[in-house]
């Protein structure tokens, strides 16, 4: 059974496949046999069927009878289903019949614009073929416009242009129209390049740029008359009083500084004449104008009787002696630097120049080297302002030209000023005010100033020369007599020179005035000596050497100072010696030295200046101390004590080594401990009174009488040690009487809480 249902399946298939083989050999219309090649074909496709009749479980005859069945029964429902639905379906075909209708009319339309379209697709290629030969026609009339219009614009002069350089005003309208004037010369007088516009030919070599150039000839004339004459009209103004000359300059003439170009070029003597005018008026302005602020300026000087040739360290008592108080000779505001330094030499970058006619309408008074930086300061910005203007007007320099009246001006002023000038401070603070304007006017690229500067600075350090050894000779011939006689305490002088010196050392070193002591100042305020030299040698600059000495040549002007300064002090230190010669006691020239010594050194320290020169003070005030000390003790109880010490153990060590013991006399010791014991209290006091009426300075005397008393506690330490040397296996009995260290530290100690 299975045999023969794979036999039949298998010939089922090559039926289905010869049959569909056949079917597409057969022609179109032979749908029968297409048809049931289609129906094999799916049969073979179902897995139930074709499972089925290769098991052999199909019975094709029941199978084709039950297959017919169904068919006609599915047909005989849809043909009832169709009668159900014959109404709908007639409807449907009527509105089928109603789209065939409407889309009979719409392709009829369709068709009828399709004609339309193809007829207006033809105007279109003409349009746009008209339209390509229009845009070429227009290109090259546009090309043609421009090349005219170009060729006009180099040949042809515009009314506009003509009536604004004949008679409008100056004004930008008039400067534009002067560049085109002088653009059009340019191009008719064969300057410019040729042109595809004019048939590669330069404008001025065609008949139009011919005929033009005699016309733009003669109103480029006319344009650089008015030119000069506008000019000459603003540099008159400059030479007008209270002119404001910056305003005039920026708006009068830097605005309008294209049109000095075109008098540059085109007519040379026109600018050549501008430029010697302004140099002329300008200079003469500005020598007014510094001649008239100076005059001011002297009205304001508050320092005009303040330091006189008598004003020297040392001052002659006699010249004294017409004073209404004898405190005249103690003045020294002379040489009190005060805040003239900073007020002077702060902020040189951004200070602004002293009005004068409000300072005097105020009643206000500066001391002149205030005046003088603020006359280089006017000056410095005066010549910026000048060479910044000649850059963009005139296109170059003419600092000598402008200035050279003014500096002759200034210089002989500062001559004449310097012939009754006796103040160092103010020459010294002016030295440091010029140079520090020169590396203004350098920060700034103006180095013209240079020659000035070093011209001032050349007048000034020969006259601060001359100051200086005034002083320095009047401490060399100073007498007691011309000072007037001395006294114990600090003499005036003392305080002058000490105040002279400071200030020195503060303006080298250019630092403010320091505060008191107390107020928390920093060790980068206080001067040095390294500073201070090279402070002083930046004062005279790198190349000036001032004076025509060797030693001048051989030294910066600055290093000079403080040899001059060193000499001084030592000069200082002599008269204090010939002074205090005056004293009949050795006790009482010590104490001359000491007080005067301590009064500078506290100047010093309250100035807050050190080193070298403050070393050398204190390293003199010690000694002296120190001389003081031992011939205070020597003169009074205690100096058979120390000379027994000294005696003794200069006796130890000579014989040290020697196997020799030293003798020493009992009875002389024991007086000497007796004595002692019985009078160190007052003796004491006795030295404490001394101190006291010694020193005016209760710091200063409260030192020393520590210092005094420390050095008595160390030789009666040594007296005791000296005894126990001697005595060393059996104390004397009088050494019950020595008084212990600690009871003599305690009276030290009261008179040390005191301090």
């Amino acid at each position: 059974m299975n045999d023969s249902s794979n036999l039949l399946l298998s010939s089922l298939s090559e039926n289905a496949i010869s049959h569909s083989g056949n079917a597409r050999q057969v022609s179109d219309g032979d749908d029968g046999q297409e048809q049931l090649s289609h129906d094999l074909s799916m049969f073979l496709a179902n897995p139930s069927l074709r499972a089925a009749l290769a098991d052999g479980s199909l019975d094709l005859t029941s199978y084709s009878d039950q297959v017919e069945k169904e068919m006609h029964e599915l047909e005989t429902k849809c043909i009832e289903a169709y009668r159900s639905k014959s109404d709908e379906i007639l409807s449907m075909r009527a509105d089928l019949d109603t789209c065939q209708s409407v889309l009979s009319q719409l392709q009829e339309m369709l068709l009828g614009f399709k004609a339309d379209l193809g007829g207006l697709s033809g105007e279109i290629r003409q349009l746009q073929e008209k339209s390509r030969t229009l845009d070429v026609q227009l290109k090259n009339r546009k090309s043609a416009e421009h090349g005219l219009r170009e060729f006009l614009e180099h040949v042809v002069i515009a009314p506009s242009v003509a009536h604004a350089i004949t008679t409008g005003r100056v004004n930008p309208t008039f400067v534009q129209c002067v560049q085109e004037l002088n653009q059009i010369y340019r191009d008719t007088h064969n300057n410019s390049k040729p042109q595809p516009w004019s048939a590669n030919r330069a404008p001025g070599e065609t008949t139009a740029g011919k005929e033009m150039q005699e016309q733009v000839h003669t109103l480029r004339l006319l344009a650089a008359a008015r030119t000069r004459e506008y000019f000459l009209e603003q540099m008159a103004l400059l030479r007008r009083p209270q002119t404001n000359v910056r305003m005039i300059q920026v708006h009068g003439l830097v605005k309008y500084a294209a049109l000095q170009d075109f008098l540059e070029e085109a007519s040379p003597p026109f600018a050549t004449e501008v430029f010697n005018v302004y140099v002329e008026s300008m200079s003469k302005t500005l020598q007014q104008l510094f001649r008239t602020y100076q005059a001011q300026l002297l009205q304001l000087d508050s320092t005009k009787t303040s330091a006189t040739r008598q004003d020297v360290i040392a001052i002659d008592d006699q010249l004294l002696r017409d004073s209404l108080t004898t405190r005249a000779k103690k003045r020294v505001d002379v040489f009190c630097l005060g805040k003239r330094a900073s007020d002077c030499l702060d902020d040189i970058d951004s200070h602004q120049p002293i009005l004068a006619h409000v300072a005097l309408a105020e009643n206000i008074k500066y001391p002149y080297e205030r005046l003088f930086r603020s006359l280089l300061g006017h000056l410095v910005d005066a010549v910026t302002n000048e060479h910044v203007f000649c850059r963009q007007f005139f296109k170059r320099d003419a600092f000598q030209l402008l200035f050279n009246g003014t500096f002759s001006l200034l210089l002989e002023q500062l001559e004449n000023y310097l012939f009754g000038c006796h103040d160092a401070l103010c020459l010294l603070l002016m030295i440091k005010v010029t140079h520090s304007y020169k590396r203004l006017a350098r920060s700034r690229t103006i180095h013209s100033l240079d020659s000035f500067f070093d011209q001032c600075t050349k007048l000034l350090w020969p006259r601060l020369k001359i100051i200086v050894e005034a002083n320095l000779r009047s401490l060399k011939q100073a007498t007691a007599a011309k000072l007037g006689g001395v006294e114990l305490h600090a003499h005036y002088m003392s305080r002058r020179f000490a105040e002279f010196t400071c200030s020195i050392l503060l303006i080298l070193q250019n630092t403010k005035q320091a505060p008191r002591p107390g107020s928390g100042i920093s060790t980068t305020d206080v001067v040095t000596p390294s500073k201070a030299m090279r402070s002083s040698s930046s004062v005279s600059g790198s190349s000036f050497t001032p004076g025509a000495t060797d030693e001048l040549a051989s030294m910066s002007a600055g290093e000079k100072l403080l040899e001059d300064l060193s000499e001084m002090i030592d000069e200082f230190i002599a008269l204090l010696k010939r002074l205090s010669d005056e004293h009949a006691s050795q006790t009482k020239k010590t104490v001359f030295v000491i007080n005067n010594l301590d009064q500078v050194v506290s100047i010093f320290q309250e100035r807050r200046v050190v080193g070298k020169e403050f070393n050398k003070f204190v390293e003199h005030l010690m000694t002296q101390r120190e001389n003081f000390v031992d011939t205070e003790l020597l003169a009074t109880g205690f100096s058979n004590m120390i000379a027994f010490v000294q005696q003794t153990e200069a006796d130890f060590a000579s014989k040290s080594g020697t196997g020799v013991d030293c003798e020493v006399n009992a009875q002389e010791v024991e007086a000497l401990v007796l004595s002692f014991a019985s009078s160190w209290k007052s003796n004491i006091e006795l030295i404490n009174r001394d101190v006291l009426s010694y020193f005016s300075n209760f710091r200063n005397g409260m030192e020393i009488l520590k210092q005094v008393l420390t050095q008595l506690l160390l030789y009666y330490t040594r007296f005791q040690d000296l005894i126990r040397k001697v005595w060393k296996n059996k104390l004397p009995p009088f050494c019950k009487d020595l008084v212990a260290t600690s009871v003599i530290l305690a009276e030290i100690k009261k008179y040390a809480l005191a301090i």
